[in-house]
């Protein structure tokens, strides 16, 4: 991030420190419980947000040279990601091309020259050709350049890996993030970052009421009240669109200090800890040692039901297995800790009111703007109608 851009974004955290206020949404909105439970629209979000949709599958770490290869399988396709002999990110249906098998069943690994089917040792290379079989002799004329594994569209830019789970589609990142976020993006340096670690939640709740709890820091005081509250300034954010996707700014506690310091030692992962909303399912959040990554995916044909995974990384300068590493691999757990054992547990909650019908709707608040505009977002890229802002009084 433009050193500019981050003291201009420090100075509104500082405002609304003074003066008491917050971001405003500019009204209440009120949200149908009844899209957190609703199976035809899960089936639509599924489709359209997942199935065909260009995914975040991680970041450039995870990848880290030649020979390394990740598996994913929250897509409906099983995938299989790799760096090849030549450094290029590759993605494929993870399905040998002689009767289907998982290829590979491994969830990552660094240290590949091929991929073999366990089935009947059908092998391939990290490009994804056809290298040989058993008895070729034997099981027919096979042209191998013709029987590799199916290529998935997959793009890396600014240390963000991109896959599109539909063989026939395509991803264009400018599109997708736009011009502005793009640049923003690109300042980070992502690519630099080293994978340490991931965690997993399987959650009885929708997939967006986990992104929601990412949404405001209005229950920071409450719910996190012997956690992130001791570091962070509830009730207090800057607050950004860009097209389908945002950018929020959490007001960390060492921003009081940090303000007595002259403008060009002010860094905004000092004063607050960026969040980055990636439409439909992605929050990005780098800080001061390194990155999380999280991703909330739908378990299919079970809308209150998901599966959160959480990725962990460090910027680079850490020894591999130093102490160093083990601490701040300790704060990545720390953080998942808080998100599985706090907003999960409470997102949870508001499915079952969502489940039993006793609440019609739920409302966002004028300091909840993120949430406005998510809720906002995904129903115009489904077509639904949009939900209006109304007065504080009118809203209950």
């Amino acid at each position: 991030m433009r050193h500019e851009v981050q003291v201009k974004l420090i100075k509104q955290l500082e405002t609304h420190l003074d003066a008491h206020t917050n971001v405003d949404a500019g009204g209440l909105m009120r949200n149908p419980t009844s899209v957190y439970i609703d199976p035809e629209l899960a089936e639509r979000e599924w489709n359209e947000f997942f199935v065909r949709h260009p995914q975040v599958v991680g970041l450039s770490g995870d990848l880290a040279g030649p020979g390394s290869f990740l598996t994913i399988n929250d897509l409906g396709v099983p995938i299989l990601a790799t760096r090849d002999s030549e450094r290029r990110f590759r993605a494929f249906v993870n399905s040998c091309r002689h009767r289907g098998t998982l290829v590979e069943t491994r969830e990552r690994g660094d240290d590949a020259s091929s991929f073999s089917c366990p089935f009947h040792n059908w092998t391939y290379g990290l490009d994804g050709a056809l290298l040989g079989l058993p008895k070729a002799d034997h099981y027919g004329d096979v042209d191998t350049a013709c029987m590799g594994l199916v290529e998935l569209p997959a793009v890396e830019r600014h240390g963000i890996l991109w896959v599109q789970p539909d063989p026939a589609g395509t991803i264009d990142v400018d599109a997708l993030l736009g011009g502005e976020l793009s640049d923003e993006l690109g300042s980070w340096n992502f690519d630099s970052l080293r994978h340490i670690g991931d965690d997993a939640y399987d959650t009885a709740c929708n997939w967006k009421l986990a992104m929601d709890t990412f949404g405001e820091t209005y229950h920071f005081p409450v719910l996190h009240s012997k956690t992130l509250a001791l570091t962070f300034h509830g009730n207090v954010q800057c607050y950004d669109t860009f097209g389908r996707n945002h950018r929020m700014i959490l007001c960390r506690r060492a921003i009081d200090e940090m303000l007595s310091l002259p403008e060009n030692e002010w860094r905004i992962t000092t004063a607050g800890l960026p969040v980055y909303w990636i439409f439909p399912n992605v929050q990005l959040m780098p800080s001061d040692f390194g990155c999380f990554l999280v991703r909330a995916y739908p378990t299919p044909g079970q809308p209150n039901q998901h599966v959160s995974r959480i990725s962990f990384y460090i910027w680079p300068g850490v020894e591999v297995g130093s102490a160093e590493e083990d601490a701040l691999r300790g704060i990545g757990q720390a953080f998942a800790s808080i998100i599985r054992d706090e907003d999960y547990v409470v997102a949870a909650s508001q499915q079952r009111a969502a489940n039993d019908g006793s609440l019609e709707h739920v409302v966002f608040g004028r300091n909840e703007p993120a949430l406005h505009h998510y809720h906002s977002t995904y129903r115009a890229a489904l077509g639904m109608p949009p939900l209006p802002l109304v007065a504080d009084n009118d809203a209950f």
